[in-house]
């Protein structure tokens, strides 16, 4: 039987459906999230991450609970999709990780906003050396290392345009996203202290599976300090997929919403026959 993982997204993943899939599936967990956030995430997910992150939260969940994957060698997150890995896994109650997410939603709301005008550019193309030049250069950081010619950079707005005219000028393709600060990055430093009090309030254990932290790219070891120091360090996602196959991992599923991570697994592990199974 083939081994597989369990991949779940991040934002930047919802799909019109979500919520609907999220209410059908899970409603329980739904009213409980209105009644943490104050009112219906799916609903408010376009306004800002600090309702966001519960949908995708919420959504993720329901997506797993419709899996029926029964050699599971081990499971990642991307960025919020850490909690979702770990709730899935048995690391943490899932109503606990609920009340992390929206936590942590509403910290790096917080944090964004004192920072200042902040935001995150994708790079596509290029090498990856030619990229952490650039972000050098321009004094960005690395947000998301996320396939070979996929990187996101994070840091002020006026040094993201200046990185984006440069970076088009040098052959990538620059895309500038929607997002409302510089995540993964020293700007939402404040955020790190308040959330790492709350997760090692929270109880943990030992996950069913492996869980690869996109923090060191290799199993977690302490659950509460590296999903802090998550919030500020980059996603290391090319190396948790080399990880993950390193685990035994041949298969991938993609809880969704959406399949962004689905389409990740042949950029990062080309050699493989089957990418992905649709969730």
């Amino acid at each position: 039987m083939t081994q597989t993982a369990v991949l779940f997204p991040g934002q930047g993943s919802l799909t019109p459906d979500a919520g609907d899939l999220a209410r059908n599936t899970c409603p329980e967990l739904v009213e409980q999230a209105i009644e943490i956030v104050g009112s219906d995430p799916f609903e408010r997910a376009p306004e800002s991450t600090e309702f966001a992150q519960p949908a995708i939260f919420l959504a993720s969940i329901a997506g797993w609970t419709q899996q029926d994957v029964t050699d599971t060698v081990a499971m990642a997150g991307h960025s919020l999709g850490e909690l979702s890995a770990l709730a899935a896994a048995g690391a943490v109650a899932v109503e606990d990780a609920l009340r992390l997410v929206a936590l942590r939603g509403r910290l790096m709301q917080a944090a964004a906003a004192k920072a200042g005008d902040g935001g995150m550019v994708a790079l596509l193309g290029g090498e990856p050396a030619d990229a952490e030049r650039l972000a050098h250069d321009h004094g960005l950081a690395i947000a998301n290392d996320n396939a070979p010619g996929q990187l996101v950079l994070s840091g002020e707005a006026e040094r993201i345009e200046t990185l984006t005219r440069a970076a088009r000028g040098a052959g990538f393709k620059a895309i500038v996203l929607d997002v409302a600060g510089a995540f993964h990055s020293p700007a939402v430093e404040s955020a790190r202290e308040p959330f790492l009090e709350a997760l090692r309030a929270t109880t943990w254990s030992d996950p069913d599976v492996p869980v690869v932290s996109g923090v060191t790219a290799a199993p977690f070891t302490d659950i509460p300090q590296q999903l802090a120091d998550a919030l500020v360090a980059p996603v290391r996602w090319r190396e948790v997929m080399q990880a993950l196959y390193d685990l035994g991992a041949r298969e991938f599923v993609d809880v969704g919403p959406g399949r962004v991570l689905a389409r990740l697994v042949p950029r990062n592990l080309p050699t493989l026959n089957q990418h992905a199974l649709a969730g």
